[in-house]
């Protein structure tokens, strides 16, 4: 009786195989078929559920991480989440830095996956002792036991997707994907995509976007590391202000800076259109999108598909709030339309 029932051991089976969805609406008017291949749908509701598992088991097979040990990882949200939720079902503790850019909404959502959370400043250098960086490697020395994730410079960001995201998007599109577009941020994500698929087909185009306010557009483009370009902004899960060795820049293509305030109303648009109710990252690659095809980079035969990594229900205080989205003055006369309708029956 028991084999007839058809039940998955734990939440953590659920990783991966996300599903890829055609884009309708929001690309109306740009040449070429659009997919997007929705994150939200890993139990985590973010890609980083991949790579939270993978370098955890990869960890314990080396004998690295033992019962009772302490994961500890700096992050803006997405991967806190994922490595607390693995570490409830694998029984760890679980020390996060996060950067204090995350919206609350991720922030209380640590707190109740039973995370310790080290709230960091955003707007300091990564070498500033009360980066999240510092506090992370500062943390990891204190506590006996534990293992520091590091995705920003560990191969093994790069190596999840490598042997997850890239052969699904390759199955799924049966070999006919044309470019891959997803947001840089440690770079595993697009990198370790990238290398699986252009190992396929090496005339796949890889398209990275990017923040204003970021240093890797530039770097990428020049190889060199400007502090100049590196002030202040609010998308979270995107853009750095150092260098990743999680980034493989030889494998993407361009880069493509998108801002703020676009982004968070193509988040909403995103929503409105499709039905897809997504994070600010996932607006942002909407957005690349929209910019790559104004410089002609896509035609009537392209076959592109949009990594989208988050989950709206992590920015209901942020750009799903009509009063930060007003503070932060992304409101205006042309955008209006988009805000919330609510009528209130007395």
């Amino acid at each position: 009786m028991k084999d007839d029932i058809q039940a998955f051991n734990s939440v953590l089976d659920l990783i991966g195989n996300t599903p890829l969805v055609k884009l309708n609406k929001i690309i109306e008017g740009i040449p070429g078929n659009f997919y997007a291949k929705v994150e939200a749908f890993n139990p985590g509701h973010s890609t980083k559920d991949r790579i939270a598992l993978y370098i955890i088991e990869e960890a314990e097979k080396k004998g690295i991480l033992k019962p009772g040990d302490t994961i500890i990882e700096t992050t803006s949200g997405n991967t806190g989440f994922s490595l607390a939720m693995v570490s409830i079902i694998k029984g760890y503790e679980c020390v996060l830095a996060v950067s204090s850019k995350s919206s609350k909404d991720k922030i209380e959502t640590l707190k109740n996956m039973g995370a310790k959370v080290y709230v960091c400043p955003a707007n300091v250098s990564a070498d500033d002792p009360r980066s999240y960086y510092q506090v992370a490697r500062r943390l990891h020395s204190e506590i006996k036991g534990s293992v520091y994730i590091n995705q920003y410079f560990n191969e093994l960001n790069m190596d999840a997707h490598f042997k997850s995201t890239g052969p699904e998007i390759w199955k799924q599109t049966n070999g006919k994907i044309t470019h891959l577009v997803a947001c840089s941020g440690t770079g595993g994500t697009i990198s370790g995509t990238a290398r699986y698929l252009k190992e396929q087909n090496s005339d796949i185009k890889v398209l990275g976007v990017d923040a204003f306010g970021s240093v890797l557009k530039k770097y990428h483009e020049t190889r060199e590391f400007d502090d100049k370009e590196i002030y202040p902004y609010r998308i979270e899960g995107l853009g750095k202000n150092l260098i990743p060795t999680a980034t493989d820049f030889d494998i993407i293509d361009k880069f493509e800076k998108v801002t703020d305030e676009d982004s968070a109303h193509t988040a909403r648009e995103l929503v409105l259109k499709e039905g897809m109710f997504l994070g600010y990252t996932s607006g942002a690659a909407i957005q690349g999108v929209k910019q790559f095809a104004e410089h002609g980079e896509f035609d009537a035969n392209s076959n592109v598909v949009i990594i989208l990594p988050d989950h709206g229900s992590r920015y209901l205080s942020k750009v799903f709030s009509d009063e930060w989205m007003n503070k932060q003055g992304f409101f205006d006369s042309i955008r209006e339309g988009n805000t919330t309708k609510i009528q209130f029956v007395r």
